[in-house]
């Protein structure tokens, strides 16, 4: 018999509905690659690939022979929803690509989740959609997402399987594509599945989907402990959604994929998991540290009369399709004259090529934000250009974990009068590796505050430095500020817990 030959596709992107459209040029610049250029960059030692893709090659590696069929992997920062033309592009070429490579046993999608584009409010789905009617419902598809994904009824009926991760901060996406891998081999081997989905008219904000502890890490135990007891259950997936698309499919979700196409089981379980998150909503609350009371405890910090804190710019997260570029948080901590402190990575491409043209030393008048936009206000300050790099580094920590980075042109400036230390980049990257700032030399152990402008995932890169007790998410303006009432929505499902407190929602027979 002939080794399975397995489609590999994938598309990345978070989609802010709030944020600027993302555009060609932003994949480009982060990851496009196409056929066996997949193969090469997945069993690479390091790589510019989602993680899912060389976990999925490694398992696949060693459980068998396997023809892999790589097609096309697209991946941009979090940004707007994708600018329609390069979405119908996309599909363009996935539909070429994967026609011509026909015929294929099963088809591997490795997507985030969250996407959408300017005219397409379901493009995963539509992606989907569309594999599903090139290869005919016999061949099996097996979809992986981030667990920030809006999944929709379109997606969850063109899969065979659906399984998504299940830590956050993202450190298991190896671990979630080894499982798409056997969940291949199973369908190859002649299994079938059946699939239960529950949407709940729940949409928390960001901040209450840790998985260390919380009503949502919660939920993934009680998921994780169906799947370990009960062999009817493939996967058992709860999945928090990614409120700021502002999308009727948004909200927590719930998908259990079940063996041998027991669909009872599926409900049975997907029901389980759904009451226990309705019953436990109000638990998705969490306060966050005002900027003046951020700012007593950085001065605090710096003075020694309490332990290093890290403080996450939470409003203004590029993971979230932030614009890495307010300076409130920068303003207030400056003002107050605090000792120690540094900030990564505030995104000004026009700052970082002026400090690159002065070198290394320079003293001059730094201008944050010339050109200015709703959050991101203008901040001038002297400064003196400490660092100078290309932006290029390998990640040694958390979800980065031996994969490439590019933060393009950078420049690490001290301001006078605070000393107070910032990292400026050119691309716009979310701070949550910790060498982004210890290639610049900066000893982060020896920092008094460390302000990231990330939401939650610099808490597995930053841990060896701060414990949870130590960190802080502060309640500062932007694109994805976590209290959810600073926002117009327009296609979000209306009521939605905790916007409106009177929603409700019945489990149904």
């Amino acid at each position: 018999m002939n080794p399975p030959r397995v489609a590999i596709l994938g598309l990345h992107l978070e989609a802010n509905a709030f944020a600027p459209p993302t555009v060609l040029e932003d994949f480009e610049r982060q990851c496009l690659a196409r056929g066996e250029e997949i193969a090469r960059m997945a069993r690479a030692p390091t790589t510019r690939l989602p993680a899912e893709l060389p976990g999925f090659f490694r398992r696949m590696d060693s459980t068998g022979a396997w023809r892999p069929v790589p097609i096309l992997v697209a991946a941009a920062p979090p940004g707007g929803p994708i600018a329609q033309d390069v979405f119908l592009a996309y599909l363009d070429e996935v539909r070429t690509r994967l026609a011509a490579a026909l015929p294929v046993d099963a088809v591997y999608i490795a997507s985030h989740g969250a996407s959408s584009a300017t005219g397409d409010e379901d493009s995963d789905g539509t992606l989907l959609a569309m594999v599903r009617g090139i290869v005919g419902r016999a061949v099996p598809i097996v979809v992986t997402h981030d667990l920030h994904c809006n999944v929709s009824e379109c997606l969850v009926e063109a899969c065979d399987a659906f399984i998504a991760y299940r830590t956050n901060p993202h450190v298991d996406m190896a671990a979630r594509a080894a499982e798409a891998a056997d969940a291949i081999r199973y369908l190859l081997a002649g299994g079938r599945t059946a699939k239960h989905f529950i949407r709940l008219p729940l949409t928390p904000p960001t901040v209450t989907l840790l998985t260390a502890s919380g009503p949502y890490a919660d939920l993934i135990r009680d998921a994780e402990a169906l799947m370990a007891s009960d062999p009817a259950i493939l996967n058992a997936s709860v999945t928090g959604g990614f409120v700021f698309s502002d999308l009727p499919k948004c909200g927590i979700t719930v998908c259990v994929t079940a063996r041998n196409g027991d669909a009872a089981a599926a409900e049975r379980a997907a029901r389980q998991l759904a009451v226990r998150a309705w019953a436990e909503r109000h638990r998705h609350t969490r306060r966050l540290l005002s900027l003046e009371e951020a700012a007593a405890m950085a001065v605090e910090a710096g003075e020694g009369r309490r332990d290093p804190v890290i403080f996450s710019d939470a409003g203004d997260n590029p993971g979230g399709g932030g614009r890495g570029s307010t300076t409130c948080t920068l303003r207030a901590l400056h003002e107050a004259r605090a000792k120690g402190v540094v900030l990564g990575l505030f995104v000004d491409p026009a700052l970082a090529a002026e400090a690159r043209s002065l070198g290394e030393g320079a003293q001059f008048h730094a201008v944050f934000n010339r050109v200015e936009s709703a959050f991101s206000k203008r901040f001038e300050s002297g400064a003196r250009v400490l660092k100078l790099t290309d932006g290029k580094g390998t990640g040694r920590r958390g979800t980065m974990a031996g994969r490439d980075f590019d933060l393009g042109p950078t420049a690490l400036l001290e301001l006078d009068g605070s000393a107070m230390r910032i990292v400026v980049i050119s691309l716009r990257r979310q701070c949550h590796e910790p060498r982004t700032l210890e290639m610049h030399g900066i000893d982060i152990a020896r920092a008094r505050t460390v302000v990231v402008k990330s939401r939650g995932h610099f808490r597995a890169g930053f841990d060896e430095f701060f414990p949870d007790d130590r960190i802080f998410e502060v309640d500062s303006p932007g694109l994805t500020s976590p209290v959810l009432t600073n926002f117009t929505w327009r296609r979000l499902p209306r009521p939605v817990f905790p916007l409106d407190p009177e929603a409700a929602w019945a489990a149904g027979p």
